[in-house]
């Protein structure tokens, strides 16, 4: 056992309870008031609907919970985005849900919202999922509208999005269980169903009082877009309801319905639990992201009867690769070692950086995954390729983009947890969210910029200082020192897990005893949507 196990069981604790309670917070969204609010109004809350309507006794993978994350305080704040979304299972059938949150500024989209929706319909569409929309929104965020509105990642593709799942052959099921408004109310039309409940559920394009500044007409919302003259006058609507329960029961009889999707093929046996405690990850890994560990530890308490099968065990050892199960689904592993481990020529190497030879055999592993329709899954806590003339003269470069390039064309899904650092190229090289990974998961302990808070702030430390010398000001050691604080500080917030969860460069920061059920939930997705493209290299220096 670490002798450092208490130590590290502490901080991973505390750090899992902060994420819990920043959450709890999250999970009241607009706050008690604007809940009971819309309690007044006989409507849910956007987390309730969502209890409601999934399978009792199912996982929820809540997507983006941190989006908005200390973004938008000038406007009050966003809670995650202003939406509650996942993957959860109706009538047996994984779908992907999405839920305005109605007391977040009446549901409005922010400019991360559009980026929530977005990546959810790419899951959808990636993984060949069955999308539940509950609807309840004002629209776009009017002073921020510049940053929602026009662009190519913005508001718009929601539609566009619609339009391409409907060609695809995806089910888009919409619940109008409140206000839906203005460009917004094209989504409930482009979906293939629009349940609608009567008196909380309106859809126009504009409402009775812009109606009233345009043309002049006086109109109350319900004559205007309510769901009786949706259902009975326009068709716009297929079924209306009196209560939402009752339309929630109607959304769970059609998905109950939908054929079987065809299957990828991916091999699952019968699930074992792993022989090795889970709840000792909390002890595996040191704070702060800086001492060595052996990750073999943490494979084996995640993997399916702590059994990991290694490819190449004695070469390139800062990479470890291997065959595994996770909740008996086949798996490939690539996972960054932290050890310092000698290599073929009895040198020492550094643990968590990237070496020629374990870029070699992450390369030639990714490929045979691919060879085989095996989904990978990879483990950050890599600080890079290494650097210095020797390296270079041994083609560091040349061996990265190998790897580089396996991840790049990689057919097969590729599921990413963030452990520990995932700095520089080497969040590339391990399937960071520029790769395209299905999935892509942090851990309360990981970090994620170009390079590790004290390299870069003492590297902007020289730039600024030489900039303000070169102006002729006359800079202490004293000074230096508070200048390195301030640029430190900045960069570790930016580096942080919310600050990336944030911004969904990770789709959620997870309880680290949760990693086997993410991935397990993904592989589960993935498997909806057979594999259509041939693993291809193309060209790349030997």
């Amino acid at each position: 056992m670490n002798p450092d196990f208490n130590k590290n069981e502490d901080a991973m604790k505390m750090a899992v309870s902060q994420m819990n309670r920043l959450f709890e917070n999250i999970k009241l969204g607009g706050g008690k008031k604007a809940i009971e609010k819309q309690r007044e109004k006989n409507k849910l809350t956007a987390r309730e609907r969502i209890e409601y309507l999934i399978d009792k006794e199912t996982p929820f993978i809540e997507i983006g919970s941190f989006a908005g994350f200390e973004m938008y305080e000038a406007e009050g704040g966003c809670p995650a985005g202003g939406t509650v979304a996942g993957l959860g299972y109706v009538s047996g059938r994984q779908c992907v849900i999405l839920a305005n949150d109605q007391t977040v500024k009446a549901g409005a989209w922010f400019p991360i919202t559009g980026k929530k929706n977005l990546r959810m319909q790419e899951i959808a569409m990636e993984n060949n999922l069955p999308v539940i929309y509950l609807v309840d929104s004002a629209g776009v965020y009017l002073p921020l509208q510049d940053e929602i509105f026009p662009d190519k990642e913005h508001f718009g593709r929601v539609f566009r999005n619609n339009a391409r799942m409907s060609a695809m052959g995806i089910t888009q099921i919409a619940a109008v269980l409140g206000a839906c408004v203005a460009g917004g109310a094209y989504l409930p039309i482009m979906s293939d169903e629009t349940l609608m409940v009567e008196g909380n559920g309106s859809i126009y394009l504009a409402g009775p009082y812009l109606v009233k500044a345009a043309i002049g007409e006086v109109v109350d919302a319900e004559t205007l877009g309510g769901a009786s003259m949706h259902n009975e006058i326009s068709g716009i609507a297929d079924y209306k309801f009196a209560t939402e329960q009752d339309c929630l029961n109607q959304v769970k009889k059609i998905i109950s319905k939908i054929a079987e999707p065809a299957s990828a093929g991916f091999n699952r046996a019968k699930p074992i639990a792993p022989q090795k405690k889970p709840g000792e990850i909390y002890g595996m890994l040191p704070p702060g992201n800086v001492k060595p560990y052996d990750m073999l530890e943490i494979i084996e308490r995640i993997v399916d009867n702590s059994e990991f099968d290694q490819f190449k065990e004695h070469y390139g050892k800062t990479i470890l690769c291997g065959y595994a199960r996770v909740d008996g689904w086949a798996v490939g592993i690539v996972a960054n070692q932290r050890l310092v481990m000698k290599n073929k020529k009895g040198e020492l190497q550094m643990g968590g950086v990237i070496y020629n030879d374990s870029a070699d055999k992450a390369a030639r592993f990714i490929m045979n995954c691919n060879q085989k329709k095996i989904p990978l899954v990879f483990l950050h806590d890599v600080t890079g390729f290494m650097v210095g003339s020797r390296s270079e003269q041994s083609g560091i470069i040349k061996d990265g983009a190998k790897m580089v390039n396996a991840v790049a064309n990689s057919v097969v899904p590729k599921i990413s947890i963030v452990i520990g650092n995932s700095y520089g190229a080497g969040n590339y090289a391990m399937c960071g969210k520029a790769y395209d990974p299905r999935f892509i998961y942090a851990w309360p302990s990981a970090k994620i910029a170009v390079m590790g808070g004290e390299q870069a702030a003492k590297t902007m430390l020289q730039i600024q200082v030489s900039g303000l010398k070169a102006k002729g000001e006359k800079i202490t050691p004293e000074d230096e020192q508070a200048l390195l604080d301030e640029i430190k500080g900045k960069y570790e917030k930016q580096t942080s897990p919310y600050y990336a969860a944030a911004r969904l460069w990770v789709d959620e920061i997870i309880d680290p005893l949760d990693t086997r059920k993410v991935i397990s939930e993904g592989i589960a997705a993935a498997n909806n949507q057979p594999l259509m493209a041939e693993f291809k290299l193309g060209v790349f220096q030997v």
